[in-house]
Protein backbone atom coordinates (compact mmCIF):
# COMPACT_ATOMS: atom_id res chain seq x y z
CA UNK A 1 0.00 0.00 0.00
CA UNK A 2 2.86 2.44 -0.66
CA UNK A 3 4.45 2.10 2.62
CA UNK A 4 8.57 1.95 3.53
CA UNK A 5 9.20 -1.21 4.73
CA UNK A 6 11.25 -1.06 7.38
CA UNK A 7 13.40 -4.39 7.39
CA UNK A 8 14.17 -3.41 3.39
CA UNK A 9 15.40 0.04 4.53
CA UNK A 10 17.52 -1.67 6.79
CA UNK A 11 19.28 -3.90 4.51
CA UNK A 12 19.60 -1.51 1.74
CA UNK A 13 21.06 0.76 4.34
CA UNK A 14 23.72 -2.15 5.21
CA UNK A 15 23.91 -2.88 1.10
CA UNK A 16 25.55 0.70 0.94
CA UNK A 17 27.42 0.72 3.97
CA UNK A 18 29.15 -2.48 2.86
CA UNK A 19 30.14 -1.04 -0.94
CA UNK A 20 31.41 2.12 0.65
CA UNK A 21 28.53 4.62 0.83
CA UNK A 22 28.37 6.33 3.43
CA UNK A 23 24.08 6.52 3.98
CA UNK A 24 23.18 10.00 5.61
CA UNK A 25 19.47 10.74 4.49
CA UNK A 26 16.15 8.33 5.35
CA UNK A 27 13.56 10.16 3.68
CA UNK A 28 9.93 8.92 5.47
CA UNK A 29 6.25 10.18 3.96
CA UNK A 30 3.65 11.01 6.34
CA UNK A 31 0.76 10.86 3.09
CA UNK A 32 2.16 10.10 0.54
CA UNK A 33 0.43 12.26 -3.02
CA UNK A 34 -0.42 8.78 -4.84
CA UNK A 35 -2.01 6.39 -2.20
CA UNK A 36 -1.93 8.37 0.61
CA UNK A 37 -0.08 6.23 2.86
CA UNK A 38 1.98 6.72 5.93
CA UNK A 39 5.26 5.47 6.21
CA UNK A 40 6.20 3.70 9.68
CA UNK A 41 7.79 6.43 10.97
CA UNK A 42 8.84 4.89 14.14
CA UNK A 43 10.43 1.81 13.13
CA UNK A 44 11.82 4.06 10.86
CA UNK A 45 13.42 6.43 13.73
CA UNK A 46 14.92 3.39 15.33
CA UNK A 47 16.72 2.48 12.19
CA UNK A 48 17.73 6.03 11.81
CA UNK A 49 19.15 6.46 15.45
CA UNK A 50 20.93 2.94 15.22
CA UNK A 51 22.80 4.05 12.36
CA UNK A 52 23.23 7.79 12.97
CA UNK A 53 21.46 8.78 10.05
CA UNK A 54 19.59 11.95 9.74
CA UNK A 55 15.58 11.24 9.28
CA UNK A 56 13.49 13.42 7.15
CA UNK A 57 9.51 13.15 7.21
CA UNK A 58 7.67 14.49 4.26
CA UNK A 59 4.57 15.41 5.71
CA UNK A 60 3.37 18.00 3.22
CA UNK A 61 0.29 15.96 2.65
CA UNK A 62 -0.15 14.22 5.74
CA UNK A 63 0.78 17.18 8.55
CA UNK A 64 -2.74 18.52 8.41
CA UNK A 65 -3.65 14.92 10.44
CA UNK A 66 -1.72 16.44 13.43
CA UNK A 67 -4.88 18.82 13.90
CA UNK A 68 -7.42 15.48 14.62
CA UNK A 69 -7.31 14.08 17.79
CA UNK A 70 -9.32 11.07 15.66
CA UNK A 71 -6.30 10.67 13.20
CA UNK A 72 -2.82 11.82 14.51
CA UNK A 73 -1.86 8.57 15.41
CA UNK A 74 -1.07 7.62 11.69
CA UNK A 75 2.27 10.23 12.29
CA UNK A 76 2.92 8.47 15.36
CA UNK A 77 7.18 9.13 15.73
CA UNK A 78 7.14 12.26 13.81
CA UNK A 79 8.47 13.93 16.92
CA UNK A 80 11.65 11.75 16.50
CA UNK A 81 12.51 12.95 12.89
CA UNK A 82 15.81 15.93 12.94
CA UNK A 83 13.23 17.54 10.34
CA UNK A 84 9.74 17.66 8.77
CA UNK A 85 8.32 19.53 6.01
CA UNK A 86 4.35 20.34 6.20
CA UNK A 87 2.48 22.62 3.27
CA UNK A 88 -0.82 23.84 5.53
CA UNK A 89 -2.11 25.13 2.66
CA UNK A 90 -2.80 21.13 1.14
CA UNK A 91 -5.07 19.75 3.50
CA UNK A 92 -5.80 22.48 5.94
CA UNK A 93 -6.74 24.58 3.09
CA UNK A 94 -4.90 27.80 3.89
CA UNK A 95 -4.14 29.93 0.61
CA UNK A 96 -0.86 28.84 -1.45
CA UNK A 97 1.72 29.53 -0.47
CA UNK A 98 1.86 28.18 2.75
CA UNK A 99 5.04 25.43 3.21
CA UNK A 100 7.24 25.46 6.19
CA UNK A 101 10.45 23.13 6.85
CA UNK A 102 10.80 22.20 10.30
CA UNK A 103 14.15 21.48 11.90
CA UNK A 104 15.00 20.06 15.47
CA UNK A 105 18.40 21.63 15.65
CA UNK A 106 18.24 25.76 16.83
CA UNK A 107 19.72 28.22 14.85
CA UNK A 108 20.46 25.22 11.88
CA UNK A 109 18.56 27.08 9.66
CA UNK A 110 19.54 30.73 10.58
CA UNK A 111 23.13 29.89 9.68
CA UNK A 112 22.71 27.64 6.64
CA UNK A 113 20.68 29.86 5.23
CA UNK A 114 22.26 34.41 6.12
CA UNK A 115 22.97 35.78 3.11
CA UNK A 116 24.86 38.56 4.98
CA UNK A 117 24.15 40.53 1.91
CA UNK A 118 25.53 43.81 2.45
CA UNK A 119 22.99 45.51 0.27
CA UNK A 120 20.04 44.56 2.14
CA UNK A 121 21.24 44.45 5.91
CA UNK A 122 22.35 47.46 7.00
CA UNK A 123 23.05 48.26 9.93
CA UNK A 124 21.43 51.69 10.36
CA UNK A 125 18.32 51.19 9.85
CA UNK A 126 15.17 53.16 11.82
CA UNK A 127 13.77 49.71 12.99
CA UNK A 128 14.30 46.74 15.07
CA UNK A 129 16.16 44.82 13.05
CA UNK A 130 15.07 41.31 14.69
CA UNK A 131 12.04 42.50 12.82
CA UNK A 132 13.80 41.88 9.38
CA UNK A 133 12.28 38.44 7.99
CA UNK A 134 14.93 38.13 5.31
CA UNK A 135 17.15 35.83 6.27
CA UNK A 136 14.21 33.78 8.16
CA UNK A 137 13.01 32.75 4.79
CA UNK A 138 14.07 30.88 1.56
CA UNK A 139 12.71 33.40 -0.69
CA UNK A 140 14.32 36.23 1.30
CA UNK A 141 11.56 39.45 -0.14
CA UNK A 142 8.84 37.56 -0.40
CA UNK A 143 6.07 38.29 1.53
CA UNK A 144 5.09 36.08 5.14
CA UNK A 145 3.55 33.39 4.29
CA UNK A 146 3.25 31.99 7.92
CA UNK A 147 0.96 35.27 8.02
CA UNK A 148 -1.75 33.22 6.21
CA UNK A 149 -1.97 30.03 8.84
CA UNK A 150 -1.65 32.34 11.92
CA UNK A 151 -5.01 34.49 10.65
CA UNK A 152 -6.92 31.27 9.80
CA UNK A 153 -5.79 29.29 13.06
CA UNK A 154 -7.06 32.35 14.76
CA UNK A 155 -10.20 32.30 13.06
CA UNK A 156 -11.04 28.57 13.20
CA UNK A 157 -9.25 27.34 15.70
CA UNK A 158 -7.45 23.77 16.34
CA UNK A 159 -10.98 22.51 16.94
CA UNK A 160 -12.49 24.08 13.47
CA UNK A 161 -9.07 22.62 11.63
CA UNK A 162 -9.44 19.10 13.56
CA UNK A 163 -13.53 19.48 11.94
CA UNK A 164 -12.42 19.76 8.45
CA UNK A 165 -9.90 17.97 8.39
CA UNK A 166 -12.31 15.02 10.30
CA UNK A 167 -14.79 15.59 7.80
CA UNK A 168 -12.83 15.03 4.57
CA UNK A 169 -11.27 11.72 5.98
CA UNK A 170 -15.03 11.14 6.88
CA UNK A 171 -16.16 11.46 3.16
CA UNK A 172 -13.34 9.41 1.76
CA UNK A 173 -14.25 6.64 4.19
CA UNK A 174 -18.18 7.24 2.75
CA UNK A 175 -16.88 7.33 -0.73
CA UNK A 176 -14.88 3.95 -0.36
CA UNK A 177 -17.68 1.82 1.56
CA UNK A 178 -20.30 2.81 -1.78
CA UNK A 179 -17.76 1.94 -4.42
CA UNK A 180 -16.38 -0.83 -2.41
CA UNK A 181 -18.89 -3.39 -3.33
CA UNK A 182 -21.07 -1.83 -6.25
CA UNK A 183 -20.89 -3.53 -9.35
CA UNK A 184 -18.64 -1.59 -11.93
CA UNK A 185 -15.81 -0.94 -9.30
CA UNK A 186 -12.91 -2.24 -7.93
CA UNK A 187 -10.29 -0.95 -5.48
CA UNK A 188 -6.27 -0.44 -6.15
CA UNK A 189 -5.84 -2.39 -2.93
CA UNK A 190 -7.32 -3.91 -0.18
CA UNK A 191 -8.78 -1.95 3.24
CA UNK A 192 -9.49 1.68 4.14
CA UNK A 193 -7.64 4.31 2.66
CA UNK A 194 -5.63 6.02 5.62
CA UNK A 195 -5.83 9.24 4.31
CA UNK A 196 -8.42 11.03 2.07
CA UNK A 197 -6.58 9.43 -1.19
CA UNK A 198 -9.35 7.02 -2.53
CA UNK A 199 -7.88 4.93 -5.73
CA UNK A 200 -9.92 3.17 -7.36
CA UNK A 201 -10.98 1.70 -11.11
CA UNK A 202 -14.33 2.45 -13.29
CA UNK A 203 -15.25 -1.34 -14.67
CA UNK A 204 -17.56 -0.27 -18.00
CA UNK A 205 -20.58 -2.83 -18.27
CA UNK A 206 -18.04 -4.40 -21.88
CA UNK A 207 -15.08 -5.34 -19.42
CA UNK A 208 -16.71 -7.00 -16.85
CA UNK A 209 -17.12 -10.78 -18.00
CA UNK A 210 -13.46 -10.50 -19.49
CA UNK A 211 -10.89 -12.52 -18.04
CA UNK A 212 -7.68 -10.69 -16.29
CA UNK A 213 -5.65 -10.67 -19.05
CA UNK A 214 -3.63 -8.33 -21.23
CA UNK A 215 -6.11 -7.10 -23.49
CA UNK A 216 -8.80 -6.25 -20.53
CA UNK A 217 -5.42 -3.96 -19.54
CA UNK A 218 -5.13 -2.04 -22.41
CA UNK A 219 -8.77 -1.69 -22.34
CA UNK A 220 -8.96 -0.64 -18.79
CA UNK A 221 -5.75 1.81 -19.28
CA UNK A 222 -7.92 3.99 -21.66
CA UNK A 223 -11.39 4.32 -19.31
CA UNK A 224 -9.84 6.62 -16.91
CA UNK A 225 -9.22 9.52 -19.32
CA UNK A 226 -11.87 9.47 -21.38
CA UNK A 227 -14.31 9.69 -18.55
CA UNK A 228 -12.10 12.35 -16.98
CA UNK A 229 -12.64 14.44 -19.95
CA UNK A 230 -15.86 14.29 -20.52
CA UNK A 231 -15.95 15.18 -17.17
CA UNK A 232 -14.38 18.56 -18.01
CA UNK A 233 -16.15 18.61 -21.86
CA UNK A 234 -19.46 18.76 -19.51
CA UNK A 235 -18.21 20.83 -16.38
CA UNK A 236 -19.52 18.88 -14.07
CA UNK A 237 -16.26 17.78 -11.88
CA UNK A 238 -13.06 16.28 -12.25
CA UNK A 239 -10.92 13.90 -10.73
CA UNK A 240 -7.27 12.92 -11.14
CA UNK A 241 -6.36 9.37 -12.83
CA UNK A 242 -2.93 8.12 -13.51
CA UNK A 243 -0.83 4.51 -13.53
CA UNK A 244 1.40 3.25 -11.02
CA UNK A 245 3.63 0.88 -11.41
CA UNK A 246 2.11 -2.21 -13.10
CA UNK A 247 -1.01 -0.78 -12.10
CA UNK A 248 -2.94 0.82 -15.25
CA UNK A 249 -5.01 4.08 -15.29
CA UNK A 250 -6.85 4.44 -11.85
CA UNK A 251 -9.32 7.14 -10.72
CA UNK A 252 -7.01 8.69 -7.59
CA UNK A 253 -10.38 10.61 -5.54
CA UNK A 254 -8.51 12.93 -3.42
CA UNK A 255 -11.22 15.00 -0.87
CA UNK A 256 -9.90 18.25 0.82
CA UNK A 257 -12.29 21.03 0.22
CA UNK A 258 -14.38 21.55 3.53
CA UNK A 259 -17.34 22.50 1.40
CA UNK A 260 -17.93 18.88 -0.10
CA UNK A 261 -20.91 16.62 1.12
CA UNK A 262 -22.36 13.12 1.00
CA UNK A 263 -24.30 13.98 -1.69
CA UNK A 264 -21.27 15.57 -3.97
CA UNK A 265 -19.91 12.07 -3.19
CA UNK A 266 -22.84 10.15 -4.65
CA UNK A 267 -23.46 13.18 -7.78
CA UNK A 268 -19.76 11.79 -8.60
CA UNK A 269 -20.27 8.11 -8.64
CA UNK A 270 -23.13 8.39 -10.24
CA UNK A 271 -21.27 10.73 -12.76
CA UNK A 272 -18.74 8.25 -13.66
CA UNK A 273 -20.94 5.36 -14.28
CA UNK A 274 -23.18 8.11 -16.54
CA UNK A 275 -20.26 8.82 -18.75
CA UNK A 276 -18.77 5.65 -18.86
CA UNK A 277 -21.62 3.52 -19.32
CA UNK A 278 -21.03 3.01 -23.20
CA UNK A 279 -17.15 2.18 -22.87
Amino acid sequence: RGKMIPSDLERRILEAKQKGFVPFLVSATAGTTVYGAFDPLIAIADICKKYKIWMHVDGAWGGGLLMSRKHKWKLNGVERANSVTWNPHKMMGVPLQCSALLVREEGLMQSCNQMHASYLFQQDKHYDLSYDTGDKALQCGRHVDVFKLWLMWRAKGTTGFEAQIDKCLELAEYLYNKIKNREGYEMVFDGKPQHTNVCFWYIPPSLRSMEDNEERMSRLMKVAPVIKARMMEYGTTMVSYQPLGDKVNFFRMVISNPAATHQDIDFLIEEIERLGQDL
